[in-house]
C-alpha cells in the first residue's frame, strides 16, 4: 500500500515514525507513552468499585506512599468511613489504597493485636489485586514485609505478650516471643 505524505506532520504521525520517535525517548517517557491511559482507566474503575462496595469516602489523595483508614460514628448511629491514600497509578499505590480499604472490609478491632489487623488488611489487598488480575511486584512484596516487620517490632516494643502464628516470620531479632 502506498501512502502519500502531504505534510511533515503526516510523516511524524506515521506508525514507523512513531516507533522511531519512541525509541529516542527516555525509558521513563516510553513507559508512560503507550500504557498510561489504559492502566489509569483500569485503576479508576477499581477505585470506584472498592469505594462503592464499602461506602468509603476518600478524604484526601496523598502524594506520599502512605495511608490511613478511620471511621466517625455519630450520635444518630450513622457511620462515616474515610481513608487517605495515594491515588492508584502503579501497583505500589494500588496496594496501599487497597490496604486502607481492607481495614474497613475486615472491620476495625476485629483482630487483636493491632499488628494482626495490619496483616489481615495486607491480605485483603493481595486478594483484591488477584481478583482484578494484577500481580504484586517485587517492590510491593518488599514494602509488605517491611511494613509487617515494623508492626511486629512496634508491638514488641510496647510489650506484647505473645505473637500470633501468622506474624512469626516477621520477627526481626533472635529474641522470639513465645
Amino acid at each position: 500500500m502506498i501512502r502519500f505524505i502531504e505534510t511533515l506532520w503526516d510523516l511524524l504521525k506515521s506508525p514507523q515514525m512513531a516507533k522511531k520517535q519512541r525509541a529516542t525517548m527516555p525509558k521513563s517517557v516510553q513507559r508512560q507513552a503507550g500504557k498510561r491511559r489504559p492502566r489509569s482507566d483500569r485503576y479508576d474503575a477499581i477505585v470506584k468499585e472498592e469505594l462503592d462496595r464499602y461506602g468509603i469516602r476518600v478524604r484526601r489523595w496523598r502524594k506520599a506512599m502512605t495511608g490511613i483508614a478511620w471511621y466517625v460514628e455519630y450520635k444518630d448511629g450513622t457511620v462515616n468511613r474515610l481513608i487517605e491514600a495515594p491515588r492508584p497509578k502503579s501497583e505500589m499505590s494500588l496496594v496501599i489504597f487497597l490496604h486502607e480499604i481492607g481495614h474497613h472490609a475486615i472491620g476495625f478491632h476485629t483482630y487483636k493485636p493491632r499488628c494482626l489487623e495490619e496483616y489481615h488488611a495486607w491480605q485483603y489487598a493481595f486478594r483484591a489485586m488477584a481478583r482484578y488480575g494484577i500481580q504484586p511486584t517485587a517492590a510491593v512484596m518488599k514494602r509488605y514485609e517491611a511494613s509487617m516487620r515494623y508492626a511486629v517490632a512496634k508491638a514488641s516494643r510496647r510489650g506484647i505478650k505473645s505473637i500470633p502464628a501468622e506474624l512469626i516470620p516477621f520477627i526481626q531479632d533472635s529474641r522470639r516471643i513465645a
